[in-house]
């Protein structure tokens, strides 16, 4: 992304829009969810927003600029507050890359629709393939099991009482050393989270947008 801040800004400025409308809208997910399942810690706290700014985390938001893959600033939990801390504070995890999903098909589906009533599909697949594109860049991405992604919440949250206080001590040891592993291009050019997660998100790209270039 940042490589079009010098050669198209207008894309640029496109691609920034994408990530803060998929950002805002995984971490609203995040704070609705605690709220209905009833922890008010989150919409106490502002989260309970669709200002992008209340969502960002620095270092998450730079990896999505860098590398296209990255996360917002954690919304807080205090698990005293819910019925079933573990199981609900996977649904609340799960609640983020959903909500992503959810936006990707929706606008997918208004692209496939622009065609019937004859508006411009070019202007309208200009600003909404890419918040399509980071929807589901950012939804696959945070289903990994690390922390301080979603997917490491949602493995404790469903695997057994015993097996899960095991992963969740690994997760909390060893997650940030393999997310900086997967996310920098140590053995080649391209970055391991690359190969594992492009072929994954592609796959669901198609489905969603036929006709446009994969990522």
């Amino acid at each position: 992304m940042l490589d079009y801040l010098f050669t198209s800004p207008i894309l640029f400025l496109v691609w920034t829009i994408a990530l803060l409308a998929a950002i805002t809208i995984h971490e609203f997910a995040h704070a609705w969810m605690a709220d209905q399942l009833g922890d008010p810690t989150a919409r106490l706290a502002g989260r309970l927003s669709l200002n992008p700014f209340d969502h960002l985390d620095p270092i998450g938001t730079l990896a999505l600029f860098i590398f296209r893959f990255g996360w917002g600033k954690p919304v807080p939990i205090d698990p005293f507050n819910l019925r079933n801390p573990r199981r609900d504070s996977a649904f609340i995890s799960l609640a983020g890359p959903a909500s992503n999903f959810l936006l990707a098909i929706v606008l997918a589906a208004v692209l496939r629709f622009l065609p019937i009533i004859n508006l411009n599909l070019a202007i309208f697949n200009l600003f909404l393939s890419p918040i399509i594109i980071m929807n589901i860049m950012l939804g696959v991405f945070n289903l990994l099991p690390l922390n301080p992604l979603d997917g490491g919440k949602i493995l404790i949250g469903f695997l057994p009482a015993d097996l899960a206080n095991q992963w969740e001590e690994i997760l909390n040891q060893y997650s940030l050393i393999f997310l900086i592993f997967l996310l920098f291009p140590i053995f080649s050019s391209s970055s391991l989270i690359s190969a594992l997660i492009l072929p994954i998100v592609n796959l669901i790209l198609s489905l969603l947008l036929p006709s446009n270039p994969l990522i």
